[in-house]
């Protein structure tokens, strides 16, 4: 493909030769190239934990303290703000199928949603 689309660079007085190995040799580097982008982006793991029950994978109750006192600041919240979080976090709804169960519309959950997060932070902060 690459010799077709340059094609019209060949002069034919001078040998085809060159010209053909100067193409593959750039289409070669330019390979090399985008090799070592990618390459430079990746991270090489020796050993990954694949189940939840190693204890490196299991760091939610270390990371963010007692499941209880969550589901205590959760309560707390007022009606509409503690719905979209039990819906859309807590459930894993989708925000169509969160705004059919709750009648409100997509953008007031996502408002909800926004400002229980906020306030959960609070919460925690001062704790």
């Amino acid at each position: 493909m690459s010799v077709h689309a340059v094609r019209a660079t060949y002069d034919s007085e001078r040998p085809f030769m060159p010209w053909l190995f100067a193409i593959s040799r750039n289409r070669l580097v330019d390979g090399v190239r985008r090799y070592a982008r990618q390459g430079a982006h990746e991270i090489a793991i020796d050993e990954t934990e694949v189940t939840f029950r190693a204890v490196a994978t299991n760091t939610i109750q270390e990371d963010f303290g007692e499941v209880r006192e969550l589901h205590r600041a959760i309560e707390d919240l007022p009606p509409t703000q503690r719905d979209a979080i039990e819906m859309l976090k807590l459930k894993e709804m989708s925000l169509k199928e969160a705004s059919e169960a709750s009648g409100m519309t997509a953008g007031a959950l996502k408002v909800a949603t926004h400002r229980a997060m906020n306030s959960l932070r609070k919460m925690f902060k001062t704790r």
